[in-house]
């Protein structure tokens, strides 16, 4: 009885040090949005200093989730969660003093850079230390937590900033991070496992920079096209990316140690559910977008109130993954296109709303963003559990590094497509902005079909017994 009580302590230390881990750092991706108004007026940033101090953060984390998963596998992952967590916490308090506008981007890259070191791990750390029904109730929190987090940082970043504590303006936005890092750094000392021998192994570094660029030409027009006007240039690397992706394939193919496994990338199982993935995590952000500018610029609401209006969503997409642990194995294998369908039944409800005004349709917009959490949960959490069950723990670390960087690019192309779509419909606020928004969420909801039928043929294409993990 001690012994079992100890090891559950053990694990809800684990869990606690690498989810609090990721949930800074997926937070930040989305919390300077709010006070970036308070950073240009404090600091005289320019718009393009601005730009950067939003996005340097999102495009440093997402080009290095993969080779941070690899260098855990190679130095163990306990250790490289503690440097990336030591790396944004510092980059964190340097971002809170930064006096210029330029030392505030070079704090966000690295601070950025931090985050992908320590998040890469959180789902090797997973992967690698529970099994069975913990795996998958584990698997669930850390769906949650990478859900909500999204939605919190918008709404921390309003509180934080209306406050102004201290008179510090936007500062405290980045100085909260500080004394929780701390304390995430020593439940993660005491809690992690130690690492397993480490590799003498070098890093994949020809690899490493190769995908670093393929992904910089994909993902920073993404995040900065649409401010910036989409300049020739940016159209240049968006349409130079596949040639670099390809040059990526060729030159893992020649590595005596490949930064990602390749082979992993020829499994349908693998493929459909990444796909499934990317698509649904690109509806959800371009929901967050889309919704934030209809409500506050096509309703006249509050930022406060686009915010809270989330809510919903995130506790529906909270009981997800509880649930989905508790399921029998028969049912959680059909879970993720059936989460997909729910959600796009939710979109096509939130579409068909032409006629609302906050004060009287607000209750039906929470139920039903409510029915799309809980989709959305349903499919994100099942199609993890997929993930982690169809791969041998061998590839944990490519399993996390491809996964979170599909969030990333399935994020970055949910907001310029589906929020270029709406910006271009409605101007103005007004009907068109009602028609814009409607016309983008049925798109949503088309997108969610397309992630249901992905992940039933990932669920067709998966043998009946996967060989043991080696």
């Amino acid at each position: 009885m001690t012994e079992t009580l100890s090891r559950r302590r053990g694990a809800s230390g684990q869990l606690t040090a690498l989810l609090g881990g990721m949930f800074l750092g997926n937070v930040d991706v989305a919390i300077v949005n709010v006070a970036a108004p308070s950073v240009r007026d404090d600091l005289a940033a320019t718009g393009a200093e601005l730009e950067l101090i939003v996005s340097g953060y999102a495009l440093s984390f997402a080009v290095l989730l993969i080779t941070s998963a690899r260098l855990g596998e190679m130095r163990g992952y306990r250790r490289i969660f503690l440097l990336g967590l030591a790396v944004f916490t510092l980059a964190s308090l340097g971002c809170g003093l930064a006096p210029t506008p330029f030392l505030l981007v070079c704090a966000r890259i690295v601070q950025g850079a931090g985050a992908a070191l320590m998040t890469s791990q959180v789902l090797t750390g997973i992967q690698l230390n529970f099994r069975d029904d913990e795996r998958t109730r584990a698997l669930g929190l850390y769906a949650v937590t990478l859900a909500g987090s999204a939605v919190i940082g918008q709404v921390l970043g309003g509180l934080l900033v209306s406050a102004d504590l201290f008179g510090a303006g936007w500062r405290p936005v980045f100085l909260i991070n500080v004394p929780i890092g701390a304390a995430l750094f020593v439940t993660a000392w005491f809690f992690l496992p130690a690492d397993r021998v480490r590799s003498t192994e070098r890093l994949d570094l020809p690899g490493a920079a190769v995908l670093a660029a393929a992904l910089a030409l994909l993902i920073a027009p993404m995040i900065l096209g649409r401010e910036m006007g989409w300049p020739t240039w940016m159209r240049l690397c968006l349409a130079a990316s596949p040639l670099a992706f390809a040059l990526f394939v060729v030159v893992e193919r020649r590595a005596a140690r490949p930064l990602v496994e390749l082979g992993l990338l020829r499994r349908a199982p693998v493929v459909w559910a990444m796909v499934a993935q990317t698509t649904v995590r690109a509806t959800y952000f371009a929901l967050l977008f889309v919704l934030a500018l209809h409500l506050q610029q096509g309703l006249g609401e509050s930022a406060t109130y686009s915010g809270l209006v989330l809510v919903s969503w995130v506790a529906a997409f909270g009981v997800s993954g509880p649930l989905l642990g508790r399921m029998p194995a028969r049912l959680r294998r059909s879970a993720a296109p059936a989460g997909n369908l729910l959600l796009a039944a939710a979109f096509a409800g939130i579409g068909s709303g032409r006629w609302w005004d906050a004060a009287s349709s607000g209750p039906l917009l929470i139920v039903l963003l409510g029915l799309g959490g809980l989709g959305y949960g349903a499919a994100f959490s099942a199609t993890l559990d997929h993930l982690t069950s169809v791969v041998e723990t061998r590839h944990a670390p490519d399993v996390s590094g491809l996964f979170n960087t599909t969030l990333q690019i399935g994020g970055a192309v949910g907001v310029a497509v589906f929020g270029a779509i709406y910006l271009d419909l409605a101007p103005t606020s007004g009907p068109e902005a009602v028609t814009a928004f409607s016309t983008v969420v049925f798109a949503l909801a088309a997108a969610a079909l397309a992630a249901a039928a992905c992940a039933q043929l990932a669920i067709r294409t998966t043998k009946p017994r996967q060989p043991p993990d080696a």
